[in-house]
């Protein structure tokens, strides 16, 4: 069996799989897919929305015969991925090749530390007690020990970081409960897969060797194939770093306290010190004031009271480290704690002291209990290169939105993957009679005061026109709360608010109530797919450059300056013109699907770059005139 066997106008999947329509790009970008993993090589391969890159790339994939690892962007397309594309594919191909699905730590049940906790239930709330009770009827009866399988307790519940685990205290092969343990099945079930599934964020903790173990399944591979590669280059930039935040520090101190009534219980002073290094932390996070914010490490360096209450953790944690030192043995769980006491000490000193000649950005994130202090590599094209010289093996990175153009040159110099072969494939859909993209006249700038109000102005008559059914997707939280207040008054059609239930819930209700507004930011721009008449209208109020007082960011553009590139338009506007793609891809999902495309920044028309955004666009017909969009919706 071959490609075309497959996925030609005659194949496998047009004569067995409901629903499946032949498309020449899908089968040329499945053979260019296969030439890639048979020599070797790299392959960036854009493939536009409705192409079916996905079985373009597992069909090459089931019949290559190799290990091939497939990494995606997020845990929800894993799912999808495992769940429901390569279960149909290997029925209709009777394909012999063993999959597995692998997920970050976090993801699995922890034995043990669901068990030190129904010891020590101290400190537990009613309904914590409860939630925990609950996962400890469900560890006798499931198989994967997958927490998402308990639906019904909320994603952001107190009880998961104490029934799982993370590479700071997870106590490896020492572990009690190391032969029932689901992640290292998990592991043992991908070291056996012929195909296995990851996401981004456990590809890059292998490569940044911080989760021992994962990192077997590496240098057995084959192949890779990065589907949703836009979004590497930040995962692994934050990977390739350094972070300690106070909820770290905390959590060491609970964790000493369950583990010593476990195995000591004799020296309470030692208790009397996780309390005093748990207060520290508190206190440093109290030392960067009560705003929500990121920030670079030169507001840290000029700020004495911080400087100090990160001097007094150092301190809490090394005292803390003395203590277990004196009890080294009595307990594993105890020596764990020791060991981690150490690592964030360091990393701490590393923060505050970086080495000589280092180019890492440091900068700090506070949030509403915590605060993270971070240390980013400048640059990840050099590492990440070193990486894949380290795993010799194909290499597909794949996407909808990877060009800027016809240009991959962002993206290859974000990577370092100048040597790879890059193709391009369009979308099937007809956009000239699907689709109608809107550039309204007169809007102010959108830097004025009152361009949301006027970009709501311009909103409401065409979503009584289009009967709700819209994204309005917006660059900032505060233009979507002055919107969703303004709309309030001025729309009948229910109004969705991200922010107000979670993600999965607001797209559920969107589509069930078919005349709704759904207000969203970054997470709603991709990732999402609602097909059929419930999305007719997208709505994007600016183009979506990053903040500029982002401290990665800033620190990124000032070395392009330094080295006589102009920032601008070799990174922000080529970031922005992906990103605006990926919004626009909300709209038309399906040959059936109709919309209307709103971009009511004027510097799309007026600015010299707003070319480059131009022809990053789907050929979409366009209008200036407000009649032609009434007209399209009647």
């Amino acid at each position: 069996m071959d490609i075309d066997d497959v996925l030609g106008p005659e194949g496998l999947l047009a004569r067995t799989v409901e629903g499946f329509a032949y498309r020449q790009q899908q089968l040329e970008m499945a053979n260019t897919v296969a030439e890639a993993l048979e020599q070797g090589g790299q392959l960036i391969a854009e493939a536009g929305t409705g192409t079916g890159k996905t079985f373009a790339y597992l069909v090459p994939a089931l019949l290559s015969g190799q290990k091939v690892i497939i990494s995606t962007g997020t845990r929800n397309l894993q799912d999808q991925l495992f769940l429901r594309d390569l279960p149909r594919l290997r029925d209709a191909m009777a394909s012999p090749a063993k999959v597995a699905l692998l997920k970050g730590r976090a993801n699995y049940l922890c034995v043990h530390r669901m068990e030190t906790n129904l010891q020590d239930s101290r400190g537990h709330t009613p309904e914590g007690l409860r939630w925990l009770l609950q996962v400890r009827d469900w560890a006798g009866t499931t198989q994967r020990g997958d927490i998402s399988e308990l639906a019904d307790i909320p994603e952001d519940a107190s009880i998961w970081p104490l029934v799982t685990s993370t590479t700071d205290n997870c106590l490896g092969q020492e572990c009690a409960a190391w032969s029932k343990c689901h992640l290292v099945e998990a592991r043992r079930r991908a070291q056996e897969a012929d195909v296995v599934v990851v996401n981004h964020h456990l590809l890059c903790a292998d490569f940044a060797i911080k989760d021992d173990g994962f990192g077997e399944l590496l240098p057995g591979a084959d192949a890779f194939i990065i589907d949703e590669a836009h979004q590497l280059p930040e995962v692994a930039s934050n990977f390739f770093g350094t972070t300690v935040s106070t909820r770290q520090i905390v959590d060491l101190t609970r964790d000493t306290q369950a583990e010593y009534h476990r195995e000591a219980g004799d020296l309470p002073k030692i208790l009397e010190q996780t309390d005093a290094t748990a207060k520290a932390a508190r206190d440093l996070r109290l030392a960067f004031g009560q705003s929500l914010r990121r920030g670079a490490w030169n507001e840290v360096e000029a700020d004495d009271g911080v400087m100090h209450a990160i001097d007094h953790c150092r301190t809490q944690l090394d005292t803390l480290k003395q203590m277990l030192e004196a009890i080294q043995g009595r307990g594993k769980g105890l020596d764990a704690c020791m060991a981690r006491c150490e690592t964030l000490s360091l990393e701490l000193q590393q923060l505050v002291e970086p080495s000589e000649g280092s180019e890492d950005i440091r900068w700090f994130e506070t949030h509403t209990q915590s605060v993270r202090l971070n240390s980013t590599p400048l640059d990840i094209a050099d590492v990440f290169g070193q990486q894949m010289q380290r795993h010799p093996a194909a290499w597909v990175f794949t996407s909808a939105t990877l060009a800027v153009g016809e240009s991959f040159e962002h993206f290859q110099r974000q990577l370092g993957v100048f040597d790879a072969t890059t193709r391009k494939w369009d979308s099937p859909f007809d956009y000239q009679n699907q689709a109608l993209w809107f550039v309204p006249r007169g809007m102010p700038q959108p830097n004025e005061p009152g361009y949301t109000a006027a970009v709501v102005d311009l909103v409401v008559p065409i979503v009584q026109a289009s009967r709700g059914r819209a994204f309005l997707l917006f660059t900032s939280h505060r233009a979507l709360r002055e919107a969703a207040n303004l709309l309030a008054d001025e729309v009948d059609f229910p109004l969705l608010v991200q922010g107000s239930a979670p993600k999965a819930e607001l797209l559920e209700r969107f589509v069930d109530d078919g005349n709704a507004i759904l207000l969203g930011t970054a997470s709603f721009w991709e990732g999402v797919d609602v097909r059929g008449e419930a999305l007719s209208l997208v709505v994007i109020d600016k183009l979506p450059f990053a903040s500029p007082g982002d401290p990665v960011l800033q620190a990124r553009l000032d070395a392009i300056k330094r080295r006589g590139g102009n920032a601008f338009m070799q990174h922000q506007v080529p970031q922005a013109a992906i990103a605006l793609k990926q919004g626009a891809g909300r709209l038309i999902r399906d040959v059936t699907d109709r919309g209307v495309l709103v971009m009511c920044d004027p510097r799309l028309l007026k600015k010299g770059y707003g070319q480059t955004f131009l022809d990053a666009m789907p050929a979409f017909a366009r209008t200036r005139e407000l009649e032609q969009v009434l007209a399209f919706f009647d």
